[in-house]
Order: C-alpha cells, then sequence, then structure tokens
C-alpha cells in the first residue's frame, strides 16, 4: 500500500496531515503549503497574474490550474479543497469572484464582478445531525470558451455554459445553457441563441426559454 492510499485509510493520520497543511477551522493553507508547495505542484501558464489580494484556499490534493495571460483579479477567492480549478488561457475573472471546485473554465472567458461558481453542496438528508456534519457532494461546473458572465451571476453545481454565451448580471443559473445562447433571471432563461445560418441573434419561443 502507497503513502498516499495509507493516509486515506486511517482517519487520524488523515487528520494530522490536515492540520499540517490546513490551520484548525480555516480553509487558508499554512504559509509553508504556500511557499514550498503549491509553486511546484499547480500550474501558472506564462504571463497569468494573480492580484495581491486574491484569497487563494488552494491545497495540493487537487489541480490548480491558471493558463497563459489569464488574470485573477483581487477580493476574489479560489478554493480547490474539494475539487479541481482549471482556468484556461486568456481568461479574466472579475473583482470579488468565488470559484469552489470543481470547476473547468474555458480560453477567452470572462467573469464580472461578484460572480459565484461552486461545485460543492452540502448533504442535509439527516435531520439528526447539523448541515455542517453530514459532508459534501459534489459536480463539475463547465464554463466553455469565449463566454461572458454578467456582475453578480450565480452558477450552481453540475451546469454547463457552452461556448459563447452571455449570462446577464444577476442571473442564477441552475440547468446547462446551450452554445452560442444569451440567458437572463432567477433561474436563468434563454432569450437569445444565435442562428449560424442567417447570422443573427434571434429571440427564443417562449416554450423553449428554460435552459436545458
Amino acid at each position: 500500500m502507497g503513502l498516499k492510499d495509507k493516509i486515506k485509510n486511517s482517519e487520524s493520520i488523515k487528520k494530522y496531515v490536515h492540520w499540517l497543511l490546513v490551520p484548525k477551522n480555516q480553509a487558508r493553507p499554512r504559509l509553508w503549503v504556500k511557499w514550498f508547495v503549491n509553486p511546484f505542484y499547480h500550474k501558472k501558464g506564462s504571463g497569468a497574474t494573480i492580484c495581491r489580494r486574491t484569497r487563494m484556499d488552494v491545497l495540493p490534493w487537487s489541480p490548480f490550474e491558471l493558463g497563459a495571460n489569464s488574470t485573477i483579479e483581487d477580493f476574489s477567492t479560489i478554493n480547490n479543497g474539494v475539487g479541481a480549478v482549471r482556468i484556461g488561457n486568456r481568461t479574466r475573472i472579475g473583482l470579488g469572484n468565488t470559484i469552489i471546485g470543481p470547476v473547468t473554465i474555458g480560453d477567452d472567458v470572462r467573469l464580472a464582478q461578484n460572480v459565484v461558481l461552486s461545485g460543492l453542496n452540502h448533504n442535509y438528508e439527516d435531520v439528526s445531525q447539523p448541515i455542517h456534519a453530514q459532508g459534501v457532494s459534489t459536480a463539475t461546473i463547465i464554463v466553455e470558451e469565449e463566454t461572458w458572465i454578467g456582475a453578480n451571476s450565480v452558477i450552481v453545481a453540475g451546469v454547463t455554459i457552452g461556448k459563447h454565451c452571455i449570462i446577464a448580471g444577476g442571473s442564477v443559473v441552475t440547468k446547462d445553457v446551450p452554445a452560442y445562447s444569451v440567458a437572463v433571471g432567477n433561474p436563468a432563461r434563454v432569450v437569445k441563441t444565435y442562428n449560424h445560418d442567417t447570422g443573427e441573434w434571434e429571440r427564443t419561443a417562449k416554450k423553449n426559454l428554460v435552459a436545458v
């Protein structure tokens, strides 16, 4: 049995390793992890920028990747504690965003201010226990290339947003959005799609408004 398997199979060792990496009741890694582990374990492309006031709750047990010439702006939080966070090339994560893995963001994506993408949900089925004691479930969020997500939007776990989509500010996206669509509202609805035959953005029939 390898070292990794031994750690996983022993609750006491697992707790001790977790304490070595993260202070009790916190999500942010210890400084020695930030300085001496993460730079060698995670990938940061040429010309990529993580602004100084970004909170990087990034640990070595899940991948973190930031593509070439991409930027994570100040006051954002990146957390890969329960799933990988992968951000493509030439993508900008705006001021005050929160990204909790598992999340995959493609190339040339723009996220405006205060956008939340969380691939994590808390389990709640057992009413005899507090919700925080019941563990979590995860489902990957995928944002495909060239998409723009407006300010104050929320993308929930398991959602895929297709290529070249526009998500209007303040939207809550609870279902997949097909490529070349404009989605709006809470819950988000597709109101326009791009017609490649006519070369125009066309309004969607009301019966087809809900994102699929």
